[in-house]
């Protein structure tokens, strides 16, 4: 329990830090286009059709698609905050295995899919055009702590936008059950409460936020090491350490996602 507490005030700290950072507000998009990627790849996996994604300003998004049993609704509905929150844990994983550029290429890389294939709208095309020109650039020429920390602050705000739009979610279904995005969604398909949805979504969010932050905490206490490598170890830490001593007629689903915190 404590460590759920612990993450969660991180978290509350983190999202009130960044947003005193200029221009945080365009890498908070990166969690919704991952939410709606994960829609219509699922969708697409199920043999449905993904008719467009529109990413909107407040960081709201919707997907439109299409599938022939409305059972497959239900891991529709699923996928968006699942693989969002998986998707943050993901990017915590990359940095603690120093591996920053194949993140920055990840991302870049289904940016790229959904500007080509999935969004229409203006603002999306635009936010992609710009997401994708900034990365490229940094994968190029960002090189040290610069690309780093430019690699953290998109984990860290699409980790806090994972956790907090699955919360907010909470409230919609508490105040207006029928217009809880997913969970409302998920309320039709399986006859289950939306709030139940919302609570799933926000739990499996802490999770992979906790799984994503001991990672970080984890690589900032292990030893430095040196470019061959090697960790620079003193003496005494190896002197009495036993370790070293020797389609139209498909029903259309049409997600309707509210905004966020």
């Amino acid at each position: 329990m404590g460590r759920w507490i612990i993450t969660i005030v991180f978290l509350v700290i983190c999202a009130f830090f960044t947003r005193m950072i200029p221009y945080t507000s365009f890498f908070r998009n990166f969690n919704t286009m991952i939410h709606e990627f994960g829609h219509a790849i699922t969708t697409l996996v199920l043999s449905g059709r993904v008719l467009n994604i529109e990413l909107y300003a407040d960081h709201s998004g919707v997907t439109r698609s299409a599938v022939a049993e409305s059972w497959k609704l239900i891991p529709i509905g699923l996928s968006g905050y699942l693989i969002a929150s998986l998707f943050a844990w993901f990017l915590f994983a990359m940095d603690y295995k120093n591996k920053q550029k194949l993140g920055l290429v990840v991302m870049t890389t289904i940016a790229a899919i959904s500007l080509v294939f999935f969004v229409r709208n203006e603002f999306g095309i635009w936010w992609l055009i710009g997401f994708i020109v900034l990365n490229v650039i940094m994968i190029m020429f960002a090189r040290g702590n610069f690309e780093r920390i430019y690699y953290l602050i998109i984990a860290f705000l699409t980790l806090e936008e994972s956790v907090f739009s699955a919360f907010s979610l909470v409230i919609y279904a508490y105040n207006d059950p029928a217009h809880a995005g997913d969970a409302a969604l998920l309320r039709e398909a399986t006859g289950l409460p939306a709030m139940l949805w919302a609570l799933v979504f926000t739990v499996f969010a802490l999770w992979c936020a906790m799984k994503g932050l001991s990672l970080f905490a984890k690589k900032r206490s292990r030893p430095n090491r040196s470019p061959g490598g090697y960790a620079h170890r003193t003496y005494s830490e190896y002197s009495g350490n036993p370790e070293y001593s020797g389609n139209s007629e498909y029903p259309e689903y049409s997600e309707d996602r509210r905004g966020r915190f």
